[in-house]
């Protein structure tokens, strides 16, 4: 049922059709709160703490998948290429427990979320994870003083911790029908400031660039190869499954770009979309026909610690990178390194 509902809501956020126009009035009303929230903030009635180090919010105002995870991953690569040493935090989507907790790579999916641990391997960072972004940025420095940036993942909309750098993702859908909820997808106004706005899109035409604001920097998700779930050693290039019968399985927010990207690479692959953040623990693969099953990293994550699914011999990853124009990192580094000492 709820799956069914998101369904309805997820279409009906794309145009300003019957649904949306009867939820109009509401989201006046959301619009109004989130402003009021935002204003408080902004007057020092409702306090924000700040950290020692320069913070790096990575967020979207579309609800749902956009590509966060990937951009928080390149952004880490960047910083510490550029001579810093950048820690992430994140709530941990799924994970148990309101305390902030390390992310290290014998972690469980079900504790600290699927886009931490994947973070946590990619990113070559420390990662912790907490309901409170101030208190896991404190307990991240705490384990990691040498840390001298945080990013954090997601978490644009919580204002009790202050930020430096704002990065505004969309990804092809822009604003959708660019109401807030619940008549469209939006958590915050389109016009709402950020630093850097970035789409995760092919290409960026006129009407899209108009509907995000700003000048946006434009990010591609490439993957060229898979590699065997059970033995990441194990690599073949995606050309070399041109001609069996492929499976693509993502549980994201966006699964269509994941089918998509392998369309692209000229596979024939049967779609399997699954919630986001599903947990396998129902094994959908196990009535597959198909000579080869496509999962994404964040679903790899969680595969890989379940004993009934991780010695499936189909089940390949496809890693995907984020592909960026380097002067966007260059910038943010010249931000966070004229940010006053706190």
């Amino acid at each position: 049922m709820a799956s069914s509902l998101e369904s309805t809501l997820t279409r009906a956020w794309l145009e300003r059709g019957p649904l949306a126009v009867a939820l109009w009035p509401l989201s006046l009303l959301f619009r109004l709160l989130a402003a009021l929230r935002v204003a408080l903030y902004r007057a020092g009635i409702l306090k924000a703490e700040r950290l020692p180090v320069p913070v790096v919010v990575v967020g979207n105002i579309f609800i749902g998948g956009t590509g966060k995870t990937p951009l928080t991953i390149w952004l880490a690569q960047q910083l510490r290429a550029a001579g810093m040493r950048p820690g992430v935090i994140s709530r941990g989507h799924g994970g148990a427990g309101d305390a902030p907790r390390e992310v290290v790579p014998t972690s469980r999916a079900q504790d600290v979320g699927d886009e931490p641990l994947l973070i946590a391997s990619r990113a070559g960072c420390p990662v912790v994870v907490g309901r409170k972004r101030a208190a896991a940025g404190r307990r991240l420095l705490e384990l990691h003083p040498d840390v001298d940036v945080l990013i954090t993942d997601d978490g644009l909309q919580h204002y009790a911790l202050a930020r430096d750098v704002e990065i505004v993702l969309f990804d092809g859908r822009g604003t959708g029908n660019g109401w807030t909820l619940p008549a469209g997808p939006l958590r915050e106004a389109p016009s709402r400031r950020r630093d850097f706005t970035v789409v995760n899109a092919p290409g960026i035409g006129p009407a899209l660039a108009a509907a995000v604001g700003g000048a946006p920097w434009q990010m591609r998700l490439a993957g060229d190869c898979a590699e065997r779930l059970m033995d990441a050693g194990e690599r073949v290039p995606l050309s070399a499954l041109r001609g069996k019968r492929v499976l693509a399985a993502a549980g994201i927010g966006n699964p269509g770009r994941f089918f998509a990207m392998l369309r692209g690479a000229g596979l024939e692959v049967a779609e399997l979309p699954l919630p986001d953040h599903h947990d396998f623990r129902d094994d959908p693969f196990r009535a597959v026909d198909a000579d080869v099953i496509l999962v994404t990293e964040k679903d790899a994550v969680k595969c890989r610690q379940l004993e009934h699914i991780n010695n499936d011999p189909r089940l390949w990853v496809v890693p995907v990178g984020a592909q960026i124009d380097a002067a966007l990192a260059a910038q943010i580094v010249e931000k966070c390194r004229g940010r006053p000492t706190a």
